[in-house]
């Protein structure tokens, strides 16, 4: 391999979020990798700093280019440039359309279990989560449509978060899913707002698929939420793009992003995105790799030393969804002990609302070494738990 992912540089004492943890513990939760970003795109934000005039920046012609090349060559989706909007962030974008789209008592929907953010989005505006829980068979989940549509007809709902591909599940949605979701909020006239951060971190051989190119109805009803993010390890640097195409819905986004004053970037954001969509793709492959052979091993470990819990098979993300149910424990509970037994700070499920409850979630992307560690003191813990059953 041409990349080393197995050193990783010490965050401890960095003032990071994930890493402001005691000697002893580990910290596989918040969604961030451990690995050294590609060194194309840190040679490129030494390059900017060393400029010495950090001032303001803009947008450029190279910004819109990195991202129409990344999603046409790996997604054969072709965005237009004038569908890009920048954003500092994902959340950002869906707080700022939450309150551009949507009014004060409305409700916007969720396929739940889903990323907790999402609930602050809606909460703290004024407006109502309204869960559609998942159909968990104890291997795999799927949309329960009958009451997918019921909650979409309520008049009151109008607008629908999707997690594309899903976090924390890791469900990669097929076209034909995504084609129905579309086709229900059309009718129902709710805008899809699509959060498809995660959607390179894939199996390898597996693709996602964009939600504006699946057709018509869904390209001219929905707002695409993408960014280099979590593919490249740059979270910090608050970059990322809005997708919209139809126009009408452009408008109200732009217009919101910038009364909110989050559509600017920062010094470092540009050079970041464009130096990870077209120079880092080599880095992105091997690390895709890396995690996924990670996420194997952890597969592997639970099912043959772990047996009171499951690993729910997944084909998307960095992030594993295990099924605690045997264990007598809620999430919360599990999260909480097992920081406090084993020192290994995870993820707790209860946090992604309904159906989250008997779950946790790991992030694997981190050395194997350090995932070896952390299965360690998971199967001790899960141990302990069924001598007091």
């Amino acid at each position: 391999m041409k990349y080393n992912f197995d050193i990783l540089p010490d965050r401890r004492s960095t003032n990071s979020l994930k890493w402001n943890v005691k000697e002893n513990e580990i910290a596989l939760w918040v969604a961030d990798m451990d690995f050294d970003t590609a060194p194309e795109i840190k040679k490129a934000l030494v390059e900017r700093a060393e400029l010495g005039a950090l001032g303001y920046a803009e947008i450029d012609k190279a910004w819109e280019d990195a991202y129409i090349y990344w999603w046409k060559k790996r997604y054969d989706f072709e965005i237009l440039p004038e569908w890009l909007i920048f954003s500092t962030g994902v959340v950002p974008t869906l707080s700022s359309t939450v309150r551009k789209i949507t009014t004060p008592g409305e409700k916007v929907l969720l396929l739940t279990p889903t990323y907790n953010i999402f609930y602050n989005s809606i909460v703290n505006n004024g407006r109502n989560p309204v869960e559609c829980q998942l159909e968990y068979d104890g291997e795999r989940y799927e949309i329960d449509f009958a009451d997918l549509e019921n909650k979409l007809k309520d008049k009151q709902t109008t607008m629908m978060v999707l997690c594309n591909p899903q976090n924390p599940c890791g469900i990669i949605w097929s076209r034909e899913i995504l084609a129905k979701i579309g086709e229900l909020c059309a009718e129902n006239n709710v805008v899809v707002f699509s959060d498809e951060i995660h959607c390179d971190i894939t199996e390898p051989g597996k693709s996602y698929i964009p939600f504006a190119s699946v057709n018509e109805t869904c390209r001219n009803n929905c707002i695409m939420a993408v960014a280099p993010t979590k593919s490249f390890n740059i979270a910090g640097l608050s970059t990322s793009a809005v997708v919209v195409p139809n126009p009408v819905l452009r408008h109200k986004v732009w217009r919101g992003l910038n009364t909110d004053e989050c559509g600017e970037p920062n010094v470092f954001a540009v050079q970041a995105a464009v130096s990870a969509f077209t120079k880092s793709e080599d880095w992105f492959e091997e690390m895709r790799s890396y995690v996924w052979n990670n996420r194997l091993m952890a597969e592997t470990f639970i099912k043959e030393e772990i047996p009171l819990l499951k690993a729910v098979r997944s084909d998307a993300t960095y992030l594993m969804w295990i099924d605690i149910s045997a264990s007598g424990l809620d999430g919360e509970s599990f999260a909480e002990q097992l920081r406090a037994e084993t020192g290994l700070m995870v993820s707790e499920g209860n946090q992604y609302g309904k159906g989250g409850e008997n779950f946790i979630r790991l992030n694997l992307a981190t050395s194997s070494t350090m995932v070896k560690d952390a299965l360690n003191r998971l199967k001790v813990f899960a141990e302990s738990c069924k001598n007091r059953q």
